[in-house]
């Protein structure tokens, strides 16, 4: 089995920063890709970063969020800055991996944290 464990979330004013992180762990052999998607009320679902050697960010963060990967602890961070309202959202972190023994790479999910930034 394959677990990803988030932490970080939480309650900041507009301005601030928060850092989310997510370890991934389990029968991993490799891991391809890891990142963060968000989801926020009513709306759909969006990728927010992606780490992939390379990395790529939605515009909506460019400038403000960073995302980075500790390939030793199969963990990615997600450092958020200049928080704005409209950033509030259930963060979901995701990994591109090959397990032990299973063909195939495939997408794992974590249980998602979720970041509210007041006004």
């Amino acid at each position: 089995q394959v677990q990803l464990v988030e932490s970080g979330g939480g309650l900041v004013q507009a301005g601030g920063s928060l850092r989310l992180s997510c370890a991934a762990s389990g029968s991993i052999l490799s891991i391809n890709a890891m990142g963060w998607y968000r989801r926020a009320p009513g709306k759909q679902r969006e990728l927010v970063a992606v780490i992939r050697g390379s990395t790529n960010y939605a515009d909506s963060v460019k400038g403000r969020f960073t995302i980075s990967r500790d390939n030793a602890k199969n963990t990615v961070y997600l450092q958020m800055n200049s928080l704005k309202p409209e950033d509030t959202a259930v963060y979901y972190c995701y990994a591109d991996l090959l397990r032990i023994y299973v063909p195939g790479a495939y997408d794992y999910w974590g249980q998602g944290t979720q970041v509210t930034v007041s006004s």
